[in-house]
């Protein structure tokens, strides 16, 4: 399942804030070191002039050969606020003088108050007011501005007459001002959090604003066109949207509400279409409806005079020679009864006639269970006495045609909810039907036993007789439909056996190969379906019809 995507305000208001965040930290970093620069460039520029404000009155004390005096107006400088040292040195880097205890000390000429001049192999003599400033930390940990001062060996020193320097010695000494940091650092660190907070707040604004802004000129819009476009799903056609936010989006929701208008005049068109094609379906139903009632009609009376035909002449065959017999009796009957030497053919005849009526009244019989088919009157019922008492009551007709019936009956069988004489004219016409396909050689099985799910009954009566085609198959079912001899069936005893077996809720399955026999399984379930449809229509179709 792809990943949902995110949304557009995100999209959108997220890299633009990215963006004002980044300008803002930017700005605020560029206004932060402006600021300590401004405040650096201020304080050298104090420094600076402090410095030559004591270089000059060093300068006019030394020229007066008062060194006491120009001594005390550095210790007092040393003294005012903000002013750590005072100090100065001269062309070898001795302190001759300083307001902190280091008199008479060298300096290190790559300290960093020496190092601006005599980083080179020639000492510089002229140095730029920024060059001659410095910032360093001292050992307690705290940062300074030191700024020195060269003193210069002028005309009027060198003419002085206490000056012991001679003229070609430029730089007397230098005038070394060490200043506090820390209140500038404190005002630089006001400053940075003051700027801080107002990037801060400008970000949030700015944050803010953006995402109004795109909310109310983005967002909200194309909210608004995509509930439009679920209820367009849903074929909601009768609330129209109008966005004018911009120009872009107002010419987009002219094309929406266009395509909604098409969209319903298409649904109109198809509800016109689909009202007319409904009353062409009701009427070409009704006109389908009359058909199908006259070709039911139709098929009645085909059916019913298939019937007629097929019993007119089942039944005219014995009818026939129970004439042609009666007729040969009348001719053997003398005035003086029956010639003795003629009485035994007059019996043979008066046989046949019995055959033929008794045959006409198997077809007479046959015709009314299949006609007569009602629903089962159930009650509890033993499928294994069943099977024992019906096939105990052909046994003598199937043991004069050569056939030979087994039982396998499972004696632990639960009782059978089913109409129990109905069950017999299903065993009947199965192990019947069965003696007939052996011609007498062979033998019939009939067995019963619990199905695999448990919940009904199987009876089985299979033979080893000529087996039946695989065209026929489909049809055995079928009312009039036979595979015996002209004369031998009606074709409605397995017609009979479905509609029972239907009846009661159950299944027929039948297998067979030809030349190897035919299997019946008939299935029946032990509970009853009280919502089954009893069957019992004169002209049911089984499944192979």
């Amino acid at each position: 399942m792809p990943r949902r995507p995110g949304s557009l305000t995100q999209k959108l208001v997220l890299p633009l804030i990215a963006l004002v965040v980044l300008l803002a930290v930017v700005g605020g970093f560029l206004r932060t070191r402006a600021v300590e620069r401004g405040y650096h460039e201020t304080m050298i520029l104090g420094a600076d002039q402090l410095s030559r404000s004591l270089a000059s009155a060093t300068w006019h004390a030394m020229l007066a050969d008062d060194r006491p005096a120009a001594y005390d107006t550095m210790q007092t400088v040393a003294r005012q606020q903000g002013i750590s040292r005072v100090r100065i040195f001269n062309k070898e880097g001795r302190v001759m003088f300083s307001t902190a205890p280091e008199q008479g000390r060298m300096v290190d000429k790559n300290a960093e108050a020496c190092v601006l001049c005599h980083a080179s192999a020639e000492p510089l003599v002229r140095v730029e007011t920024p060059s001659r400033a410095r910032v360093f930390t001292d050992a307690d940990g705290h940062r300074r501005l030191g700024m020195i001062t060269p003193i210069y060996n002028e005309p009027s020193c060198s003419t002085a007459a206490c000056h012991a320097h001679p003229e070609r010695q430029r730089v007397l000494g230098v005038l070394d001002v060490t200043l506090d940091l820390a209140p500038v650092d404190r005002r630089v660190g006001d400053a940075r959090a003051r700027i801080l907070l107002a990037t801060a707040i400008e970000t949030l604004l700015v944050a803010a604003f953006v995402a109004a802004f795109v909310g109310f000129f983005v967002t909200r819009p194309i909210r608004r066109l995509v509930e439009a476009n679920a209820a367009l799903g849903r074929m909601d056609l009768e609330h129209p949207v109008e966005i004018r936010s911009s120009r872009e989006l107002f010419e987009l929701t002219r094309s929406f509400n266009a395509m909604r208008d098409r969209l319903g005049e298409a649904m109109a068109e198809i509800r016109r279409a689909s009202e007319e094609l409904e009353a062409k379906v009701q009427e070409r139903t009704e006109q389908l409806r009359k058909a199908h009632q006259r070709l039911l009609q139709a098929d009645r009376l085909a059916s019913l005079g298939q019937l007629a035909a097929s019993v007119a002449h089942e039944i005219n065959n014995p009818l026939s020679g129970v004439l042609n017999y009666s007729v040969l009796m009348r001719r053997i009957l003398k005035e003086d009864g029956i010639p003795e030497a003629r009485v035994a053919e007059f019996r043979a005849y008066l046989e046949r006639v019995s055959e033929q009526t008794a045959r006409a009244g198997r077809i007479v019989s046959d015709l009314l269970s299949f006609s007569r088919r009602s629903k089962p009157h159930r009650a509890p019922a033993d499928l294994g006495a069943i099977v024992r008492g019906t096939v105990s009551l052909v046994s003598h007709k199937l043991r004069l045609s050569g056939v030979e019936a087994e039982l396998r009956l499972d004696k632990d069988l639960p009782p059978l909810a089913c109409d129990a004489s109905q069950v017999q004219q299903v065993v009947l016409n199965l192990v019947l039907n069965a003696a007939e396909a052996t011609h007498g050689q062979g033998q019939v099985v009939v067995a019963t036993r619990r199905a695999g799910d448990g919940q009904s009954l199987l009876l089985e009566v299979a033979d080893e007789g000529e087996g039946i085609p695989p065209e026929a198959l489909p049809r055995i079912f079928d009312p009039f439909f036979t595979t015996k001899e002209e004369g031998k069936g009606l074709g409605l005893g397995l017609a009979v056996v479905y509609g029972i077996v239907e009846a009661h809720g159950g299944t027929i399955d039948v297998r067979s190969r030809v030349g190897q026999g035919t299997t019946f399984t008939v299935k029946l379930p032990l509970a009853v379906d009280e919502g089954r449809p009893p069957a019992g229509e004169l002209f049911h179709a089984p499944p192979g019809a």
